[in-house]
């Protein structure tokens, strides 16, 4: 712990000379001093980066652990602007630290287990798709076309027309008709 009225003996030098005299001595009290002139800019820094104010608070206090090190071994001429690139950068570390990981919620659908009950929904399915196929083939000849044409390739009623010539309501009524048709075909082999 750094005696207060060390640290206060400190508060009217320059940035220059507290460097300079950390540098030298290794006293953290000189160094204490210089980074509280300048911890409201690094939490903004962080504030920035980061965007949680927790995140930023622990940031602030890290980036000085780092400059207990940092200083001792790099020439620094200007050091508020040393120190905004050094939380910079120390913001863009945690965020890149971050995004490595990912974290994934477990989906237990996506897991392989012995149990093949999921291929019964696929089997279920393909069962479904013939029965479709089945009750399609079984409409007649004008309502099969317009279904398939509707439903199978997406075209619109306008699309209908040109490609068959018939009637808008027309092509309406046998969509609706081939709609109804198919349900009961369906419920009916159900």
């Amino acid at each position: 712990m750094v005696p207060v009225k060390h640290i206060g003996e400190n508060i009217n030098s320059s940035d220059e000379s507290l460097l300079k005299a950390y540098q030298a001595s290794g006293d953290q009290s000189h160094l204490a001093t210089l980074y509280m002139r300048y911890t409201d800019l690094v939490f903004g820094v962080c504030l920035k980066y980061l965007k949680e104010r927790e995140d930023a608070k622990d940031a602030v206090m890290s980036i000085y652990q780092e400059l207990i090190n940092k200083l001792r071994t790099h020439t620094v001429d200007t050091f508020k602007s040393w120190l905004y690139v050094v939380a910079r950068n120390y913001c863009l570390m945690q965020l890149r630290k971050n995004k490595k990981a990912v974290i994934v919620e477990f989906q237990p659908e996506f897991m392989q287990s012995e149990d093949f009950s999921h291929l019964d929904d696929v089997l279920e399915k393909e069962k479904e798709f013939q029965r479709l196929n089945k009750c399609i083939a079984a409409l007649n000849d004008e309502q099969k076309n317009i279904i398939q044409l509707f439903y199978l390739e997406g075209k619109c009623y306008n699309e209908i027309v040109e490609i068959t010539s018939l009637d808008w309501n027309r092509i309406r009524s046998l969509v609706q008709n081939g709609r109804r048709n198919l349900k009961i075909c369906m419920d009916k082999h159900e």
